[in-house]
């Protein structure tokens, strides 16, 4: 978790604009689904919607309504904005009146908390904020940041020191502050998943840094998903298949700060410290959120909270790549 973008770490085969055509029924007459393509930005990280649908002014309206929902949900999670909720919670410890997604979306934070005992800790940005301006200052630098230092950040890290209400959003310890990059993505994600479902789109990939699959490809297939190689990210090393389905992946290659890799974006908040348990973690799983919080926490923790994970959800999948090379495929 961490407040800059996270390399991307799919890739998505067979969704380009155009290139593949469905008869679609309407009334008593057939028509030709083309697959239609929006780019843009969510939450820093490039992002993609392909749907299929016959008309392609009616495809762009809907493109309109996904990008006013990313906007208004950069307003709440966006580290990046100053006036964002979640800066505004960052900066004065509190939050009067939060909205209904902040409330939701913290509220699931604790969940995934308590359910990876502590691997998924959204309060994990002092320990951002220290190695970032560490290695800011010292870029050459192999050995980190002080371990007096990392100790006084890592005392600012505890979810249950966060209390999250309908009317308030308050921290126990000033200097708390909160990333919700390992989660904000797959949230907004299910959230555009769901207005094209209320706009009866059946055949969508929602690709905002992590992926859901709505139905199938227009030519009838799953949605052909590639997993990045964490050893040479410039390559897939994994192709799965989505439908109804998400899969985020987390990995440490992501944003290093250090040029060995052992320093990266992805702390293991127990220890103060990046984590190195794994060199990626992807999850499949019934929605984006879900998604993207396991892979966060598993690729932090060790294997044996994978097990547990998929013992306690079996509609989830888990990919990880140990440092390696070797693989684990779980499932329930």
């Amino acid at each position: 978790m961490t407040a800059i973008t996270r390399r991307r770490a799919l890739a998505i085969f067979g969704a380009a604009a155009g290139v593949a055509a469905i008869p679609v029924l309407a009334g008593r007459a057939a028509r030709t689904a083309q697959l239609h393509e929006w780019q843009g930005i969510a939450l820093g990280a490039p992002a993609r919607i392909s749907l299929a649908h016959p008309d392609g002014t009616e495809a762009q309206r809907l493109f309109a309504l996904c990008a006013a929902e990313i906007e208004r949900l950069e307003g709440e999670f966006s580290l990046h904005r100053d006036d964002s909720a979640l800066s505004i919670l960052n900066r004065d410890g509190v939050l009067d009146n939060p909205s209904a997604d902040m409330v939701r979306l913290l509220s699931e934070t604790a969940r995934f908390a308590a359910l990876t005992d502590g691997a998924f800790d959204v309060t994990v940005q002092p320990l951002w904020r220290l190695y970032a301006g560490h290695f800011s200052q010292f870029p050459g630098d192999q050995a980190g940041p002080a371990q007096a230092d990392i100790d006084a950040a890592r005392a600012l890290v505890d979810y249950r020191q966060m209390t999250i209400a309908a009317d308030r959003i308050g921290f126990a310890t000033p200097g708390m502050a909160v990333t919700l990059n390992g989660i904000a993505q797959g949230y907004v994600t299910d959230r555009i998943a769901d207005i094209l479902r209320a706009n009866g789109i059946v055949n969508v990939l929602v690709d905002l840094g992590e992926t859901m699959g709505v139905g199938e490809h227009p030519d009838a297939r799953p949605w052909a998903i590639g997993l990045t190689d964490p050893f040479n990210p410039a390559t897939y090393d994994t192709v799965i298949e989505l439908s109804d389905r998400a899969v985020a992946t987390s990995g440490g290659y992501g944003t290093r700060f250090s040029a060995d890799g052992r320093h990266h974006h992805l702390f293991d908040p127990r220890l103060g410290a990046s984590a190195n348990a794994h060199a990626s973690a992807s999850v499949l799983a019934p929605n984006a959120t879900t998604a993207d919080a396991l892979s966060t926490a598993l690729f932090v923790a060790p294997t044996e909270m994978a097990e547990r994970v998929v013992a306690a959800m079996p509609e989830v999948e888990v990919y990880l790549t140990a440092t390696d090379g070797s693989k684990r495929h779980i499932v329930g």
